[in-house]
């Protein structure tokens, strides 16, 4: 007979880890494993809330209870942290979002010979996983999953679609992309899909660029008060609640900075919360690379009544200089997945003292952070976030003060 190991943790892709090291996939901290038996399921170990789960990839962990939920995020936080050597002076609680409330998702769509289907693709591979379902996703996304399968149904292509869905100021954004409105049928059919289901807008990219065929008035997403354009694909926090907690977390280390830099700001999710709270005095510089967000913060920022500044500057390859970064009082930086390797080592050679940096990636996070240790920052505040509910993939919001 085979032993029973405990599992003691989850490791990063989600799997279960025993006592010995033994990876097991579907298990949690409490459950136990022998090779002859599988998987005992523990205290810990739930009964997953989507009837698509383990096949659809875009959940790893609806098996486990909210205790290692939380846990798995502050996990990969701390150990990424503690792999660089450094420790939080103050370690704050991890925030969760709740179901039902991711309001953007990529669904992949096919058409077949008597129907559709549209969905996630399965974990470590191309086929769809057709969605009855998704507990993660906003219910104005989850109400179109049926219509959008009707549509590819009646007017798709052989090949596959994907579709890019965004819950903004006035209903659902839908972008297609490898959607050819080959007849005047289909493109009929887009339209009347559009007004019948009250989209905000609809794009289609039949391999030129999203080009929209349907906006009864320009679509918006409201930050912190101000209604900001949203570009076709533009980057968004996946959920609000994640979102009013990072920006309350910069609020409050920002402080009374006057003078404030935001840095990689898309379409100033945290420059217009700044912009509008802290000293009556307060400037904020929003730098930008991709044009069409730039544009947006820029016509945005008008309301601000010039607290707030946008620049369009590409801060891979031409991050701000020392000279510049030490005219701000405080910098804050929400990069890409790749981090800001470049940014950060100009940030450690300025006279900067409080950085605020908000990553949806540890390792990059960890890396950037140990460039600023180097320096002498000290990591004084971190809070995980896990916005991306019962998947591996994890964020935070940190300080740096020196």
């Amino acid at each position: 007979m085979s032993e029973h190991e405990p599992i003691v943790r989850i490791a990063a892709k989600g799997d279960g880890v025993t006592t010995s090291g033994r990876h097991v996939a579907g298990a949690v901290p409490g459950d136990l494993y022998s090779q002859e038996h599988g998987v005992e399921p523990g205290t810990h170990h739930v009964e997953p809330p989507c009837r698509h789960f383990t096949r659809c990839g875009g959940c790893q962990l609806q098996h486990a209870d909210e205790e290692v939920l939380r846990k798995f995020v502050i996990d990969r936080v701390v150990n990424a942290a503690a792999g660089q050597g450094l420790e939080p002076g103050n370690l704050l609680p991890a925030h969760l979002s709740p179901p039902h409330v991711r309001r953007r998702a990529t669904l992949h769509g096919l058409r077949t010979q008597k129907s559709a289907v549209l969905g996630f693709r399965e974990g470590g591979s191309h086929r769809i996983v057709d969605l009855a379902e998704c507990p993660v996703s906003h219910p104005a996304i989850v109400g179109l999953f049926q219509p959008l399968r009707e549509l590819l149904a009646t007017h798709g292509p052989r090949g596959n679609v994907d579709i890019a869905l965004t819950v903004c100021d006035q209903g659902v954004d839908a972008g297609l992309v490898h959607f050819p409105l080959e007849d005047l049928a289909a493109t009929e059919g887009a339209l009347d899909f559009a007004r019948d289901h009250g989209l905000a807008r609809l794009t289609i990219d039949q391999g030129y660029g999203a080009e929209t065929v349907w906006e009864p008035e320009p679509a918006t997403v409201t930050l912190s008060g101000v209604p900001v354009g949203l570009p076709p694909g533009a980057f968004l926090q996946a959920t609000r609640d994640a979102e009013a907690v990072m920006i309350a977390d910069a609020r409050e280390w920002l402080g009374g900075s006057p003078i404030v830099a935001d840095l990689f700001a898309g379409l100033g999710t945290f420059a217009f919360a700044l912009a509008g709270t802290g000293p009556s005095t307060r400037k904020v510089l929003a730098v930008e690379a991709e044009c069409a967000a730039h544009l947006s913060s820029k016509v945005a920022s008008t309301r601000t009544a010039g607290k707030m500044i946008a620049l369009h500057r590409d801060l891979f390859r031409n991050p701000l200089q020392p000279a510049e970064l030490d005219r701000f009082d405080a910098v804050i930086i929400d990069p890409p997945r790749a981090g800001a390797k470049a940014q950060i080592a100009q940030i450690a050679e300025s006279t900067l003292s409080r950085i605020v940096y908000v990553s949806c990636n540890p390792s990059s996070w960890a890396r950037d952070a140990a460039t600023l240790g180097a320096a002498g920052f000290k990591l004084e505040q971190l809070r995980p976030v896990g916005q991306f509910r019962w998947s591996t993939h994890v964020e935070l919001v940190s300080l740096f003060t020196r």
